[in-house]
């Protein structure tokens, strides 16, 4: 049995195309796309089946597992538009069968056009099911390009407050902050560079991208998104990019300057994991940790250290290609539970 699993994003689409035999795990392979859902959301279907056909023939996939979280694009008024919508573009591409992440589980089409708000934003569902085979007794945080997940499960179950992306934002649930596509002055309104703080210019100078280009965190292979100014991923350019948020330039600033602000930046941005990890931990009393996600080394594990919490990596038992659409992979072992 070969299932594909999609987590469909508002800017990435991410797929797992895993071989099940008796409903063992034989092989695992994985690809992403940059597909901004604000702009072409259209071009869905065609990346679809472009992601899948990298891998293997499309007509060699039994059958479909999808997670999204791109209805909160501003390209629809409401999110059940945008789980419709999806829901509609997925069910016009594939013949084979094909059903949907929610938060009670897998759903048929049907079952999506009666509360179609049970599959908004539910990819942490799937991810959950990764994270039991490292501990039934966790909290995962899983910090993609865009935002932070941080669920708890308890005797091999998620355990969340919050069911929807509104409630979780309260509970400590979900950051609102990612390794590459958030605006640097989202977290910061100061910085600090030689002993001085400067505050910061509220525009959309540069993201977090730039940051863990200067400082080696990522490649431009993992700088996915498009740069808020259209220039390169160059270091150079994203140098350029954050020396703006502070209303400077390269001929007012070093590189040496640079790294000295990246680095703060990034102790701020940990900071704001940790923020909410800790009011998860307070909540469910669990101090064992599992990371996924680009950002698990570059964020989730010093916000976890920092809390001195115990961390394990799904490094362990996955590779950080895999780690970086986990939520993919959990959709596509939840469909194959959902065939069974």
């Amino acid at each position: 049995m070969k299932i594909a699993g999609f987590d469909i994003g508002g800017a990435n689409t991410d797929l797992a195309v895993i071989d099940f035999e008796n409903s063992e795990i034989k092989n695992i392979e994985v690809d992403f796309a940059y597909l901004p859902m604000w702009s072409n959301n259209d071009d869905l279907s065609r990346v679809l089946i472009e992601l899948i056909e990298k891998i293997c023939p499309v007509t060699e996939i039994d059958a479909v597992g999808i997670s999204m979280t791109a209805e909160l694009v501003d390209a629809y008024d409401a999110k059940k538009d945008g789980v419709l919508d999806v829901v509609k573009k997925c069910e016009d591409t594939f013949d084979c069968p094909i059903a949907y992440v929610g938060v009670d589980g897998m759903l048929s089409k049907d079952e999506i056009e009666k509360t179609p708000l049970k599959a908004a934003a539910a990819n942490w569902i799937a991810t959950a099911q990764i994270a039991t085979l490292i501990s039934d007794n966790c909290i995962f945080i899983d910090t993609g390009s865009t935002t932070t997940d941080i669920i708890p499960i308890k005797d091999g179950k998620e355990c969340a407050i919050g069911k929807s992306d509104f409630e979780r934002s309260a509970t400590g649930e979900l950051v609102y902050t990612g390794t590459l596509r958030t605006n640097l002055t989202s977290f910061l309104d100061k910085v600090e560079l030689k002993g001085n703080q400067y505050r910061v210019a509220s525009e959309l100078f540069a993201q977090t991208a730039d940051v863990y280009m200067v400082l080696d965190y990522i490649t431009e292979r993992d700088y996915i998104c498009d740069t808020l100014d259209g220039d390169s991923k160059s270091k150079i350019d994203c140098a350029k990019r954050i020396a703006r948020v502070v209303c400077a330039d390269l001929e007012m600033l070093s590189m040496d300057d640079i790294v000295e602000l990246s680095k703060f930046i990034h102790q701020k941005q940990v900071e704001q994991i940790a923020d909410g990890l800790k009011q998860v931990v307070e909540t469910q009393n669990i101090d064992l940790i599992v990371t996924t996600g680009l950002g698990k080394d570059i964020l989730d594990k010093p916000a976890a250290e920092s809390l001195g919490l115990n961390v394990k990596s799904m490094g362990d038992i996955l590779t950080d290609d895999e780690c970086t659409v986990a939520p993919a992979i959990g959709t596509a072992v939840m469909m194959n539970k959902y065939l069974d």
